[in-house]
């Protein structure tokens, strides 16, 4: 006889709440870009890698580029390790490029942003200019704080 409280106290609540489904009209698809969509703006923050192969990943800071309103520029800190870095994405193609010294270019990445991922990973190749073996990477943008 007292069954029908339990879904009745359920539904008040969602009533009184302002309770939502996780896919509320009200919040914009931009929030999410394609693949292709995603441009500068969406690279800027903090991103961690992690590389086929090896334990150790890495944290990259990618800023707005001084220069170039339409790339980014940070750093890779690789356990206290830093080095620079620049680069870009067009039409979900991601490139950048790392410099030990800030003149040399020591390491390329290439790589596509993964659709259905907002633009908040990448998939690529890790290419030292010392020739060694390419490794793939991930790369995953962090929450802001």
């Amino acid at each position: 006889m007292k069954s029908w409280i339990a879904p009745f106290l359920i539904a008040y609540c969602a009533v009184t709440t302002g309770a939502r489904g996780q896919n509320a009209p009200d919040k914009p698809l931009a929030d999410c870009p394609k693949a292709a969509e995603v441009g500068q703006p969406h690279m800027l923050g903090l991103w961690q890698a992690d590389f086929s192969g090896l334990w150790q990943g890495a944290t990259l800071l990618l800023e707005n580029n001084a220069h170039y309103t339409e790339s980014f520029s940070g750093a890779v800190n690789r356990d206290g390790v830093r080095t620079k870095v620049a680069g870009d994405v067009d039409n979900g193609e991601f490139t950048l490029e790392e410099s030990a010294d800030g003149q040399r270019i020591t390491a390329t990445w290439s790589g596509d942003v993964v659709e259905g991922s907002c633009g908040r990973e990448i998939r690529g190749s890790w290419q030292a200019a010392d020739g060694s073996p390419a490794r793939g990477f991930v790369l995953r943008k962090q929450p802001a704080r």
